[in-house]
């Protein structure tokens, strides 16, 4: 086995310095950071046993007339800014939330789009002010991906061990 250690000389402010240093081999190297990936969703699945993401919750309330003036008009104004700021997944495949085909279908952010997460905070609040539980899951593998751009994930999730 090769030492894994070397010597080097080197200036430092000035002054010559004697550095013992490490070479890491392959396998010591640092993994780089996985991808991340959240999403905001309901604590109970629906009628249909799908657990409608935190867009879905918030036009639910609004569909069913339950926000007041000022709630549907923030409502309003954050559905328009998000469906400005990132492609909407069935623009450029139809079938990507066909219930026929992809029936349990669900959107994930990309962690590192936190100009998206950041602007999640109203809707969380305006549910909890309706009694609408939330959760947060955090997952670097949600699932089988079949859809991806630069800022969102739609997975079918894996199977659950029976």
């Amino acid at each position: 086995m090769q030492n894994p250690y070397g010597h080097a000389l080197q200036q430092c402010f000035g002054r010559w310095i004697w550095l013992t240093v490490r070479v890491l081999s392959s396998s010591e190297h640092e993994e780089p950071p996985q991808q991340m990936y959240i999403r905001y969703q309901a604590g109970v699945p629906n009628h249909r046993g799908i657990f409608p993401g935190v867009f879905g919750l918030a036009n639910i309330l609004a569909r069913e007339g339950k926000l007041s003036d000022a709630e549907w008009a923030a409502w309003r104004s954050g559905n328009d800014w998000f469906n400005a700021a990132y492609p909407d997944p069935a623009a450029s495949n139809p079938d990507v939330y066909n219930p026929q085909v992809n029936p349990s279908a669900a959107a994930w952010f990309k962690d590192t789009a936190t100009h998206l997460l950041e602007r999640v905070e109203p809707y969380l609040e305006l549910l909890a002010r309706h009694g609408v539980e939330v959760v947060r899951l955090a997952s670097v593998d949600p699932g089988r991906i079949i859809y991806e751009d630069t800022v969102q994930i739609v997975v079918v999730p894996h199977e659950s061990p029976s």
